[in-house]
């Protein structure tokens, strides 16, 4: 059996919380608040002018959802994972690292996928040109990538100071 008692955390978790975390603040601030597009927005199938195409847009995002809090329940399973095998707590700088690099790849992911390659729908499907919008999306998804990242690797430098190893007593073995 391996053992990781000890050892600084992986960044698995921090990754995660920012992806599934990312996919809420899109889904919650961009779809339900603002309205400013729905998954499958952009679509001429699936109008939000409609009834029908609202229903349509309405599901997708619950399921887009629905994906965002199962990465969140993988991050916490993670995280209980690695406390459970020994690691050692990661820092806040470590752990906010992380999630502020996972939510920029969630942004770049989506943006490039869903604005881009899809063009399911854009930033502001309620405009004329939402390229604009839809680059400022892939920036600030770059930057907090490259920000999550800095930050990450300065709390892994203090992690690796604070790691350990337990040390076997002299005859313990022998009772």
């Amino acid at each position: 059996m391996t053992t990781h008692v000890g050892e600084p955390p992986s960044a698995a978790a921090g990754l995660m919380y920012g992806i599934g975390l990312g996919g809420f603040v899109d889904g919650i601030v961009l779809h339900q608040i603002l309205q400013w597009h729905h998954m499958v927005s952009a679509t001429a199938d699936h109008p939000v002018t409609t009834v029908a195409g609202l229903e349509v847009n309405t599901l997708a995002d619950g399921f887009f959802h629905l994906f965002s809090w199962f990465v969140v329940l993988g991050a916490s399973i993670v995280t209980l994972a690695q406390w459970r095998q020994g690691r050692l707590p990661p820092s806040w700088r470590f752990h906010l690292g992380g999630v502020l690099a996972g939510w920029g790849a969630f942004n770049l992911v989506e943006g490039l996928v869903d604005h881009q390659l899809l063009g399911v729908h854009h930033v502001r499907d309620d405009l004329g040109g939402p390229l604009s919008w839809d680059l400022g999306f892939l920036a600030f998804g770059a930057a907090l990538v490259v920000t999550g990242w800095l930050l990450a690797r300065s709390g892994a430098r203090s992690l690796a100071d604070r790691s350990w190893a337990p040390t076997p007593v002299a005859g313990a073995g022998a009772a």
